[in-house]
């Protein structure tokens, strides 16, 4: 479940202090490029391929690595990701359903925006034409070309993918980390 990206918080976040905090709930957009870039989660609908599987994660975020692993669950009604580490216990449990986002963890940190991680899965397992749309709304361009897709702000990358049958590769740009997912996406 974390095809949805683990990225581009959780992971980070599972670096940090633990937090008591049970349920979060943030609304469904996040800033892609300093406070100027507002990207307004898609709807689920907009899924290139239903996925129902578990996922390695590898996350490289200021000199530190990490890997997890998580149950992803992903159709045209929600987003449902289980994350585990190691021993395969659970560390917390994100969704995203009705336009909303949410993560329940007593060990990721309170300061997590799990907006980030529902946004870096789309920019890797959503329609094409559904994110050009979202990203052009936001001041972003999107470039989509085979199995590589780029996230742009005029010439600066934002953030490229580049998929396989048993890999994705995210690298944010913007933020400074990278997440690498194993799983069968075919």
């Amino acid at each position: 479940m974390l095809s949805f990206l683990f990225f581009s918080s959780v992971l980070i976040c599972l670096c940090s202090c633990a937090s008591g905090a049970a349920v979060r709930e943030r609304k469904p957009y996040v800033y892609l490029t300093e406070d100027t870039s507002k990207f307004i989660l898609l709807p689920p609908g907009a899924i290139e391929n239903s996925m129902d599987m578990a996922q390695q994660v590898f996350v490289s975020f200021q000199g530190r690595n990490l890997f997890l692993n998580a149950w992803v669950k992903a159709d045209e009604t929600g987003l449902d990701m289980t994350l585990l580490n190691e021993l395969g216990a659970t560390m917390g449990e994100l969704s995203y359903r009705d336009g909303a986002v949410s993560l329940s963890s007593s060990v990721l940190p309170g300061s997590l925006d799990p907006g980030y991680i529902v946004a870096d899965f789309q920019f890797c397992f959503y329609n094409a034409p559904a994110l050009q749309q979202a990203l052009e709304a936001c001041g972003l361009s999107f470039e989509s070309t085979g199995n590589s897709r780029r996230i742009l702000q005029g010439k600066y990358v934002v953030a490229e993918i580049e998929k396989s049958s048993g890999s994705v590769r995210l690298i944010n740009h913007a933020r400074g980390y990278t997440y690498t997912l194993k799983g069968d996406f075919e």
